[in-house]
């Protein structure tokens, strides 16, 4: 995933969803997704559909996690036979690799291991309704002919149950100016897992985006030890995935 550079062709459907407001592009994902922001306040999410998640399903986890933390409120979302959408209403705060805080890394990278920690505690995994864990994703891995390696199949012991965000790379947190956590985005894989699954992934992404040796800081942030048994484990399996 990345910030688009330079032109970008705005999509019909997406000019239609923006009803005469100006786009911006933001975000670009690795299998061909669009991000746009308009003027007036909204996002508009564009792309292929696919296997591993879709944007429907992120709009019922949103409504789900709603009750409990801030996520983007949901304004529109359908599909086609190839493409789907998804627009959301703008929420304060900017994402955790703007400009700002890739200027800022340590503040950025203590935040998102707080936020973490935060949406960990909040949402309850006994009233959840979707499965994150290691069995769901190596069935959906499967489904999209992945092959994963055989040790793989066997997974740590579960440390701590949570509803976990699914994609906690630090872009899809938000932070307020003064450089705290205050909403998360792009849900559509929330569900029961391990809570190292998340930190395994947030810890990593630091290193995407801020460079080497912010792996430790995001999971002090978080309050924990690093398990690096677990770490390794659910890195390899996103890596895998």
């Amino acid at each position: 995933m990345s910030i688009p550079l330079g032109d970008v062709p705005i999509p019909e459907r997406v000019l239609v969803l923006a009803r005469g407001a100006a786009l911006t592009p933001v975000w670009e994902n690795g299998i061909g997704g669009l991000t746009f922001r308009t003027d007036d306040g909204r996002f508009v999410k564009w792309g292929p559909r696919h296997l591993e998640a879709s944007m429907a399903a992120e709009a019922e986890r949103m409504a789900w996690a709603s009750t409990w933390i801030t996520v983007p409120r949901v304004l529109a979302q359908g599909e086609d036979r190839t493409h789907e959408w998804l627009v959301t209403a703008a929420l304060p705060g900017r994402s955790a690799v703007d400009p700002h805080w890739i200027a800022r890394p340590e503040i950025a990278v203590r935040a998102v291991g707080s936020a973490l920690r935060a949406l960990h505690d909040a949402l309850p995994p006994e009233r959840c309704p979707w499965s994150w864990g290691v069995t769901v994703r190596l069935a959906n891995a499967a489904d999209r002919g992945i092959a994963v390696p055989e040790r793989l199949h066997d997974a740590p012991s579960i440390d701590r149950l949570v509803v976990c965000h699914g994609d906690a790379c630090v872009p899809n947190t938000l932070l307020d100016d003064a450089g705290r956590g205050i909403a998360h985005v792009d849900l559509a894989a929330l569900g029961t897992a391990d809570r190292w699954a998340d930190i395994a992934v947030a810890s990593m992404s630091t290193e995407w985006n801020y460079g080497p040796g912010y792996e430790d800081l995001l999971i002090e942030a978080y309050g924990v030890e690093p398990d690096r048994e677990r770490l390794a484990y659910y890195r390899d399996l996103w890596d895998a995935t």
